[in-house]
């Protein structure tokens, strides 16, 4: 009786009882993340050339959802923390990944972002040492993925420069590749590796690399009618030299998206049941900028011809996984200062110092008040490290070391802010959006004595330009996401480079990465409009 009580209020029950609403279905993972990094590409190279573009970054600012406003919260604003911060989240203050170079204390000399003398370098010159991302404090997106236990994720990292293939990838990377500008292959290290890959060999050895032989690099679309300007001609043979150029060409970038190509298609990369990652950074635009200016016909050129290689590896992308299938990320590492020259033609701030008047100033002053001895023994770009070692031997007080110096550096002309180590441990700090950038920057363990912030518009360059500062010129960048789940479109408001690694989390249903300090970009997340194809893509 009991039973039959039971089974009938069972029934009631099911009968009264609102119904469960349907399980929504899941969002279906991409096949493969493709991260997309030009190296010195400021986000107004969109809107000022935007008439140039009818490529793959017309296509990105088409389908994809392009954020205008977004900027790295860091200083200094540099090739290595850049690269650490897109698929990380994490600022340097929690990445430890300082500057393209530091002192290390331990180690007592300077080092690298991610030099590492216990792995050696894997297709160059034998017995040199190679690189490694033991630097990097933070896991990425490429490591939570790998830890998600979600298949097996295939990982990689390709790039002219070491540090802009290592430091995306992350730790437990399958591979990192970069140019090696003393043989012309591309590379990597016994990290990942006992040796290369066939595929990577085979590579090498096709010497696609010295196709552009006596090639000349000439504009592409200058004055309608007029005879296309030279801006440079490629060696008779392909030595050292031969392959510096090539750097700083937009053959860099070609080569660069080709070995990419191999890779994809070697690696069977989004074509294998799970989410793969791979992370291309594209270096030439930046080797182009430092020499030129932002205003140079040259860097709008390699600009137009990044457009249409995009148009090329985004064709091979949707040719072997399907456009459909896959979630681009497009952003840059950091902006660049305009010619300080040309400022001054436009009656605007800016000039030049010498890095060596901070340095050498410092040193003097420490010694003029506390005797002589090698008191400055590293530098960051123009920070300095100091001797702790005489520090202590001359029973000093350190914070007061550091206020000597710092009074003498802003002393200087056109130094606009100067922080001492002892002042940032401490939070003695303007809360302003500068003071916020430098805070993020400062890492207990790898930070430099002084924190230097010149005015805007100034360099410690002697010739051509360069990056470093806070200011928006150097921290404003592209961050464009374009694929299935995500809706296109400008959003204007302002959003952090840091945001890219826990929005990507989200999107994949894993953890974000460990230093994350970014939000979620849940504005863009949604279905895409029924009909919309990304490779029905028609050129303007």
């Amino acid at each position: 009786m009991r039973k039959s009580s039971l089974c009938l209020l069972s029934l009631v029950l099911a009968l009264v009882a609102p119904a469960a609403p349907p399980e929504a279905a899941p969002q279906s993972a991409p096949k493969l993340i493709l991260t997309l990094v030009v190296d010195q590409f400021r986000y107004d190279y969109l809107t000022r050339f935007r008439s140039d573009y009818n490529g793959g970054l017309a296509r990105l600012l088409t389908h994809g959802a392009v954020f205008s406003n977004a900027h790295y919260e860091h200083f200094p604003t540099v090739t290595a923390i850049g690269h650490s911060t897109i698929l990380s989240g994490a600022t340097p203050s929690i990445s430890g990944i300082v500057g393209n170079e530091w002192y290390d204390r331990e180690l007592n000399k300077q080092v690298t972002s991610v030099s590492d003398s216990t792995v050696q370098l894997l297709g160059g010159r034998a017995g040199e040492t190679g690189a490694s991302p033991r630097k990097l404090l933070v896991s990425t997106i490429g490591d939570e993925l790998k830890m998600s236990g979600k298949g097996t994720p295939r990982v990689i990292g390709i790039s002219i420069k070491d540090r802009s293939a290592i430091l995306p990838a992350g730790h437990m990377a399958d591979a990192a590749y970069w140019f090696d500008d003393a043989t012309g292959n591309f590379v990597s290290s016994t990290y990942y590796f006992d040796d290369l890959p066939v595929w990577v060999k085979a590579f090498n050895s096709g010497r696609a690399v010295d196709r552009y032989i006596t090639k000349q690099w000439s504009s592409n679309s200058g004055t309608a009618g007029a005879a296309p300007q030279v801006f440079a001609t490629m060696p008779p043979k392909p030595d050292s030299a031969y392959f510096k150029l090539l750097e700083r060409t937009p053959f860099g970038n070609e080569v660069l998206e080709l070995f990419a190509e191999h890779a994809i298609e070697a690696e069977q990369l989004g074509q294998r049941g799970t989410t793969d990652l791979l992370s291309v950074s594209f270096s030439s635009n930046d080797y182009v900028g430092h020499g030129l200016g932002p205003d140079a016909p040259e860097v709008r050129d390699i600009s137009i011809q990044t457009d249409r290689l995009f148009t090329r590896l985004l064709d091979f992308v949707d040719h072997k996984v399907g456009l459909d299938n896959v979630l681009v990320i497009f952003t840059a590492d950091h902006g660049v200062s305009p010619l300080p020259e040309l400022m001054k033609q436009r009656k605007m701030p800016g000039g030049r110092m010498s890095a060596r008047v901070v340095l050498d100033g410092v040193q003097k002053a420490i010694a003029a008040k506390y005797g002589e001895g090698n008191w400055v023994i590293g530098k960051s770009g123009p920070a300095p490290y100091f001797n702790y070692q005489l520090i202590r031997e001359r029973k000093l007080d350190l914070a007061e070391v550091q206020r000597v110096a710092a009074d003498v550096v802003r002393s200087i002309p056109h130094i606009a802010r100067v922080y001492t180590r002892e002042q940032l441990k401490n939070g003695q700090i303007l809360e302003d959006r500068i003071g916020r950038r430098v805070r993020n920057g400062f890492n207990n363990e790898r930070g430099s004595d002084l924190f230097i912030v010149v005015e805007p518009y100034w360099l410690f360059e002697e010739r051509g330009t360069s990056h470093g500062t806070p200011y928006n010129y150097d921290s404003h960048v592209p961050v464009i996401f374009m694929g299935r789940g995500i809706k296109a479109g400008q959003y204007n408001q302002p959003i952090a480079v840091n945001d890219i690694a826990p929005t990507l989390a989200t999107f994949l249903a894993i953890e974000t990465p460990s230093g994350a300090e970014g939000r979620v970009l849940d504005e863009m997340l949604t279905a895409p409009a029924p009909g919309v194809h990304l490779s029905s893509y028609v050129e303007r």
